[in-house]
């Protein structure tokens, strides 16, 4: 089947490229000309585990194309995928100003019978809203589905290729014969194609992030509880988790979620419920828990060095939002670094992946090293951000060489508490092993 693909995001060059791994033939389609000529050229611009291989096998078999002309991108192509940023408003609703201008301009120029995808991220009410814009300029038949993504940063492609569920919001048999086509390959397994109203279906992927941004949130509170009552949140989550009501994911404490969904979806569904008249208090709380999340550690730093942080010098390891990806939106790392140069300290980092992201918002302010024992050179602690594999079994000897002091603040839990103590370590970590007078 030829589809087009809108936008080369994240969403989109997933979409696309794991489309074409099924032998489809994709034109993704995008404005910026100078990312169109990257990827044309064989240089992915994302970083995510498996999409390289995949990237470069279909580029080479011209199962996959990048333009930037929209009306040659969309020439013959039966199914249409808009996955165009929907970035917060000031207010925190999302903005459709993309995915609506590129609809308007898709009534300028279709001539046949498509179905257009919402892939991106939409508020309750998007498609209709694209039905308009499409219909204003346009005298052909189309249909608007709604086609939410439930992709993982880190493990997307799996997560593509091997989907939970599919869920398409669809009000013809027309658009639901060509959505069968299209995701046959993936659901062979017996993973269901759910279909339903397209409201229903643009609300779907808003409450999943909520109740996951939820679970996250409930867990650290938990861990708050547990520094002040000696209990141990480990525990807590393994006698938590084994109940099947509740499962063991996203029961992991930390310093709080970021990204570039959990924090814009949670926010954008109290928007709209605000918009309908209702207090989606619950979120409301899940938001200001998650936003004093990210400097949990900064009592506990304060703490120990008795509020005296000007000229001390710290390093964060991880600067991702989570491992496995270059993604810095909404990090934990960006809120820490900020909190610590504001008292006067200076701050060395490394993450595998998102340093060159990291630079151009910082800049010179920090610094950051090739590796990460080179970074702990001189610093007075040790700040964990973020849990890439390769930060879980360090050669601890070889820190202590490095480090002017054997301090550090764990904000993912990745070590055991007994083994830092006996090492000699100040180690504090997240819902673990202070109790809090």
């Amino acid at each position: 089947m030829k589809i087009a693909v809108i936008g080369t995001g994240y969403v989109g060059l997933v979409t696309g490229t794991c489309f074409a791994e099924t032998g489809n033939e994709v034109t993704c389609i995008d404005i910026d000309q100078q990312k169109v000529d990257k990827l044309s050229g064989g240089e992915i611009t994302i970083y995510e585990p498996g999409l390289e291989k995949i990237f470069l096998r279909n580029l080479k078999e011209q199962r996959l194309r990048f333009t930037s002309d929209l009306k040659t991108g969309i020439k013959d192509a039966k199914i249409l995928f808009l996955a165009l940023p929907t970035p917060p408003g000031e207010d925190g609703s999302a903005d459709l100003k993309y995915v609506l201008g590129v609809a308007k301009e898709l009534g300028k120029i279709i001539d046949q019978y498509v179905v257009v995808v919402d892939k991106s991220t939409v508020p309750v009410g998007t498609a209709e809203k694209v039905q308009q814009a499409i219909a204003e300029n346009s005298k052909v038949e189309f249909d608007v589905v709604s086609n939410p993504e439930f992709l993982r940063e880190g493990v997307a492609v799996e997560d593509f290729m091997k989907p939970d569920r599919v869920v398409i919001g669809i009000h013809s048999e027309r658009s639901k014969k060509l959505m069968n086509e299209l995701y046959a390959p993936f659901v062979r397994s017996g993973n269901p194609l759910i279909y339903m109203d397209v409201r229903s279906a643009e609300l779907t992927k808003y409450a999943a992030n909520s109740f996951l941004a939820t679970k996250i949130s409930f867990m650290n509170e938990i861990a708050q509880l547990c520094e002040r009552m000696g209990a141990d949140v480990d525990m807590v989550r393994l006698g938590v988790g084994s109940d099947a009501r509740i499962g063991k994911r996203f029961l992991f404490p930390g310093i709080g979620y970021g990204g570039s969904c959990f924090p814009k979806d949670v926010q954008a569904l109290v928007n709209s419920a605000a918009e309908v008249g209702y207090d989606f208090q619950i979120l409301k709380a899940v938001m200001d828990v998650n936003d004093r999340q990210k400097l949990h550690l900064m009592p506990k730093i304060n703490h120990y060095f008795n509020s005296g942080l000007a000229g001390k010098h710290f390093v964060l390891w991880g600067l991702a939002f989570k491992p496995n990806t270059d993604d810095i939106r909404e990090a934990p790392a960006l809120y820490m670094i900020e909190a610590l140069l504001a008292a006067g300290a200076t701050v060395a980092a490394f993450d595998p992946e998102a340093m060159p992201n990291v630079k151009t918002v910082l800049g010179e302010r920090i610094s950051f090293a090739e590796n990460q024992y080179d970074a702990l050179e001189g610093a007075d602690a040790l700040i964990i951000a973020t849990e890439w594999n390769e930060f879980r079994t360090p050669d601890f000897l070889k820190m202590v060489k490095s480090l002017k002091s054997k301090v550090i603040f764990d904000g993912r839990n990745l070590f055991d508490v007994q083994t830092l103590n006996e090492l000699g370590f100040h180690y504090e970590s997240v819902g673990r092993n202070r109790k809090i007078q």
